[in-house]
């Protein structure tokens, strides 16, 4: 089916702000995703990039208040994987044809990454009306979104790539942005010393650009 509009709607707007979340440590998923939901952000986006990311999935997904999604999925294989781990949304770097047709196939939504207007025209044609815009540092950032509101007005972004605390605020001012993904708010080394509290305190102050 086409974009379950409603149902992405209700996740993206739970925070402001999507962790993006590259993990290989499986033992470090649950106090991790603890953390962010602890911190006010629910809304966890795993990437598929690095070899344990379905098992980081599945043990986040176990944690009370944690709303899992798949993240850089570039395929109907992973599409499915996704399903199986437990995913309660999926997102692409891309929106490649193949790609919106397999997710046709799944009842969890799909946010595909477009960065041109034509790629956006492409999806929504497709029936889709969230996207990604990425990577939205490199691709203009905040101006690029701002003449998309018009020629564009019914898509709606989370822009992603790039993005730090600062970034955000200046996104999420703007009138078709829902909220932004980031990885600013677990460090390497807050990850790496088992520093949950930081991270805990680094998702509030996110959570608090809502509003």
């Amino acid at each position: 089916m086409p974009q379950d509009a409603a149902a992405l709607r209700q996740t993206l707007s739970l925070a402001p702000v999507i962790p993006v979340i590259v993990l290989d440590d499986v033992s470090a998923a649950r106090p991790l995703a603890e953390a962010l939901v602890a911190g006010g952000l629910p809304v966890l986006e795993v990437t598929l990039r690095t070899p344990h990311a379905l098992q980081i999935i599945e043990e986040m997904a176990k944690v009370s208040g944690a709303v899992v999604g798949s993240g850089t999925v570039r395929s109907p294989l992973q599409m499915g994987h996704s399903v199986d781990a437990g995913c309660q949304f999926m997102v692409s770097p891309g929106a490649s044809p193949r790609l919106l047709e397999a997710a046709e196939e799944h009842k969890i939504p799909l946010l595909p990454g477009i960065g041109t207007p034509t790629e956006a025209m492409t999806a929504s044609e497709h029936g889709y009306s969230f996207l990604k815009f990425f990577p939205a540092e490199a691709l203009g950032g905040v101006k690029v979104l701002k003449a998309y509101a018009s020629p564009l007005a019914d898509i709606t972004f989370c822009p992603t790539g790039g993005i730090d605390m600062a970034k955000a605020r200046e996104y999420l001012a703007l009138p078709n942005v829902i909220c932004v993904g980031g990885s600013w708010i677990m460090p390497a080394d807050a990850i790496a010393n088992r520093d949950w509290k930081r991270i805990e305190t680094l998702a509030r102050e996110a959570a608090a650009l809502k509003g």
